[in-house]
Formats: structure tokens, sequence, C-alpha cells
């Protein structure tokens, strides 16, 4: 069968939606860093439907930082590829063209530092996942023993972090006289936009004695936006048989599909030192608060998907899908999103209610095979947002926290690396070796484990390990998980909240 590419786009099948502009006359003039299915279920779906309106100046550049796997899969196609949207059990099929170039930084780092310091690139989105910021989720500040920055810092004009390759740009941009670009996190980060504005500070500051120029970090602070947003969309990992079902829709061979529920939401701050896409023309939303709408996604969505990840997991839940369809869990999940929803003031109009119900359908939807174990990754730097804070803010008005807490034990219980069926748990976390080695130093004891783990300020702050009610909480729920196991320790949960 003929592979996907420019040269048989003429030959999908009926019914496909296909790229309706002329391609080779798209400019390139976002550069996204973070070539991941959520970018090309999300943004570049954006981006495409603005070009499909007629204004085709925006092609994405996309790249990378890591592995070549994308570049390789989507370069023999011309950057082409299919979004499979999944709607319990109705699959439709789209193949999105605003990919002009995928790069990969290990092979083609000269092609990506031109094309982010052309004066043609109006904006530099990122999708690098909350580790890729290399910050202390604690304090959203930029973590200088990170092994990368400070290699990246003894030659920072040949970077390897998308902090340090942003910052390059900005230095050559600044010394060639080139208009600034506006900076777009596109991750699941607090206050994403101010978070990595904060990071890319202190690093130009770190950095400027290098480049030799001590107006480079002022230069940023006064020319670059950092806009916040919102995103959310449900994309789960790829597996051999979506590449299949996007073959036999399509009619050519995809090498790298991507799969994504119906629902797709950006919300935007409008806040551009630059040229912009009419992304409000379809469907994102700009506004001047974005707060608001991010921590309803995070408290609610995101916390809500870490407990279905680490309790589903111990359960032997393989998928998000699979773990609403226990009661119990489901039952979890509802009150959790109403503690949550306790800590959260939203803008008039916006029905929390609604919300969380759209919430549950969209989590119970069978089509998609969302993996606990994808979501499960990188816990120590997701928790902070997700649960602690909403724990923060209970504790701080005296309402109980044992549904949040029961989370933070599960993490807990979850690194120890096996579930309740004794299968193997994957760790994968960027401290998964200091956290492994804390927990292999500690009894077998709920009080030990908790002790080790809240031993990390990075994670947890010096508040919460000091905070009584909480430590006892989370003893009590890892205490409950270790002697009774996942089910029994909801339905105890259940009852006691009931009495």
């Amino acid at each position: 069968m003929n592979r996907l590419s420019q040269s048989t786009l003429g030959g999908v099948k009926p019914g496909v939606t296909v790229p309706s502009y002329d391609r080779a006359r798209v400019e390139s003039r976002i550069v996204h860093l973070g070539a991941g299915a959520f970018h090309r279920s999300h943004q570049a779906v954006y981006t495409d439907d603005v070009m499909a309106g007629g204004d085709t100046r925006w092609g994405i550049v996309t790249a990378s930082l890591h592995s070549p796997a994308i570049s390789q899969a989507l370069t023999p196609q011309d950057g082409l590829y299919t979004l499979l949207v999944d709607d319990n059990g109705t699959t439709r099929a789209r193949v999105i063209g605003s990919l002009k170039e995928v790069l990969c930084l290990g092979e083609s780092r000269r092609r990506l530092q031109e094309q982010l310091c052309s004066p043609l690139t109006e904006i530099v989105s990122l999708t690098i996942t909350e580790k890729g910021y290399c910050y202390e989720p604690s304090s959203a500040t930029l973590d200088e023993s990170h092994a990368d920055i400070r290699a990246d810092l003894t030659a920072p004009w040949n970077p390897n972090t998308a902090i340090g390759l942003l910052v390059a740009a900005i230095y050559e941009r600044k010394k060639n006289g080139v208009k600034p670009f506006t900076i777009l996190s596109c991750d699941n980060l607090p206050s994403n936009g101010l978070t990595l504005r904060r990071v890319l500070e202190r690093y130009a500051e770190l950095a400027q004695p290098m480049f030799s120029d001590a107006q480079l970090k002022r230069h940023l602070l006064d020319h670059y936006a950092c806009p916040c947003t919102m995103v959310d969309r449900i994309t789960p990992a790829v597996v051999p048989a979506d590449l299949a079902r996007a073959e036999q829709l399509v009619g050519a061979h995809d090498a790298s599909p991507v799969v994504a529920e119906p629902f797709s939401q950006w919300v935007i701050e409008d806040a551009f030192s630059s040229n912009r896409p009419a992304w409000e023309s379809v469907g994102a939303t700009f506004t001047d608060d974005v707060g608001a709408f991010e921590e309803m996604k995070l408290r609610l969505l995101n916390g809500s998907h870490s407990a279905l990840a680490y309790l589903g997991g111990l359960a032997g839940c393989k998928t998000v899908a699979a773990a609403m369809q226990d009661p119990g869990l489901a039952r979890f999940v509802r009150a959790l999103m109403g503690d949550a929803a306790d800590t959260l003031a939203m803008p008039a109009g916006v029905g929390l209610d609604d919300y969380m119900r759209s919430l549950l359908r969209r989590f119970g939807n069978v089509s998609l095979n969302h993996l606990t174990a994808q979501i499960a990754m990188d816990g120590s730097q997701k928790l902070p947002q997700r649960i602690l804070e909403p724990i923060r803010l209970r504790l701080a008005r005296g309402l109980p926290i044992d549904h949040h807490a029961l989370v933070v034990a599960a993490w807990i219980r979850y690194l120890m690396g096996r579930d309740e069926q004794h299968g193997v748990l994957a760790i994968n976390d960027p401290m998964a070796d200091v956290l492994a080695q804390a927990l292999a130093r500690a009894s077998t004891q709920a009080d030990d484990l908790v002790a080790a783990v809240l031993g990390f300020a990075q994670v947890f702050g010096r508040d919460l390990p000091g905070n009584p009610v909480f430590v006892r909480s989370v003893v009590h729920a890892l205490q409950n998980l270790l002697s009774q196991g996942v089910r029994a320790t909801l339905s105890a949960l259940a009852s006691a909240r009931v009495q």
C-alpha cells in the first residue's frame, strides 16, 4: 500500500478530510518544540483549521528535542499524518497538513536554530511536558542544579534543552535586530506562561556572561511575551492496532497517526508580542485571565486522571475507561472532583457541574485506549499542581482532605513498583532513582514510607511535611492501601463520608 504523502494525498479514500489549501504556498511562521502526539492532536489541528479558512501563513516547523522517531516517520510523509477521532465505537479520520517540517534536534540542530532565528518566525510554542522546563515544581523556578541546565550554561550557543534553545534564539535575534516572537507554553503547568517566563529569566541571567551581553535578561523581559494557556484534549498513546485502523480508513500507510477524543479546548491569554493566527475563528478562546480555566482543568480533569492512574493501576485497570467501569473508582472520582470544585472560583457563566459531568462522560469513552500507565508518568512533576494545591487550600479552610490524601498515598504505593496482582509497574519519573532509593531505605511501615517521600521538598515544599493533618491523612490512607487494597479502601472511605 502507498505511504501517505503529498504525492499520494489525492488517492485517500472518500470521506476522509484532507487539507483544502495549497501546502506549497504555506509559509513557516510557527516553531513548535515537542513533536509529540498531543501537539499533533491539538494546536496543529487548530492551525490546520485556520489555514483551511484561507490564511496560509502559519505553517509549523516542529521539532523533537530527543528522539528522532517522529521526524523519521513524518519527513517521508511531507509532514502529513492522520488524526483518528474516537467516540464510543465511532471513528473519523482526517489528514492534517499544518506541519511543514518535522525535525529532531540531534539530527537537524542547524536547521532548527536557523528557524528559531528567522524573521518569519512569529510564535514558538511548546509541549515538552513538565520535566522539559527544568524547573522546581514547588517553587516554579529554574532548577539550577539540573544536569541539562548546567551543561547548557557551559556552552549556551549550543544548547540541548528547550530553555537553552529559546534563550540562544533570543540572543541571536537581539544581536541581529530581529523582532521578537511570542513564546507559547501549551503544557500542564501552573500559570504556564508565568512559570516559563521565570525560568527563562533566570537562565538568561545566568547565561549573560557567556554571551557577553549584560542586557539579555532585560531584553527578554521587555520584548518577549509568554501568554498563559489552558489546553485540553485526551490523546492516548498510539498502539499498533491504531496504525492498522488509520491505513484501513485512509487507504494509505501512515507511520505515525494520532488518536484523540472529539472534545478539544484551548484557552489563551490575549497577550502576544508578535502576529498570530486567528485561532479564535476555529474554536479557541482568548481571554485576559486564563488562570481560572487552568485551575479548573488541573484540579478536576488532571487531578482525576492522576487518581485513576494510581488507584486504577494498582487495582489492575489498564485504561481510564476500564477504571471508570469499576463502581468504587467511579464514585471516588466524583467525590474527588466535588472536593476539588470547592477550591475553585470560576467566572460567571462557567458551570462546574456541567463540566464535571462532561469529564465523567469523557473518561468513560471506551474507544479511547488511554493507558493508566501513560498518565502515571512524571508524578513528582504533576502532583504539586493537580493534588497538593487543592490540599493546601482545603487545609487552610479546615476542610477534610481524605480524598486527595488517598491519591498521594496511592502514588507512594505505586512507586513501590508492584500492583495488587504482583505485576510490575514501570516507574517513569525524572526523580525515579532518588525516590526508589528513599523508599528502599525505609521500612515497610506506612509512616516510614510516607516520611521517606515527604522528604523531597521540591515536590511537597516545606509546609505540607510539617502539617500533622496532612501527614496523618496520607499515612492512614497508605496503611489502608497496604493492608486492605484499593477497592476495600475506597469502600471504607465512601462509608466514612456518608456517616
